[in-house]
């Protein structure tokens, strides 16, 4: 491997990570009960379905990904 993809590797891992701390914290804020749909005066999210759906929107893993070639 060469130092590029070796950096290019360390940034995609760097990213990855951050995204699942994202879900965690929102997964968090789900079970403390302290979640909200929308802002801070939207209601309280009850489903897990939701919580997950908001958590991976957050986190940017629900957009498609393009490849470019």
């Amino acid at each position: 491997m060469t130092w590029a993809a070796n950096v290019e590797a360390a940034e995609r891992r760097r990213c990855a990570m951050a995204k699942v701390d994202k879900v965690r914290k929102v997964m968090h804020e789900y079970k403390v009960g302290t979640l909200h749909s929308g802002s801070k005066s939207g209601p309280k999210v009850t489903s897990r379905k939701q919580a997950m759906a908001i958590a991976m929107s957050e986190a940017g893993k629900s957009k498609q990904r393009r490849r470019v070639p």
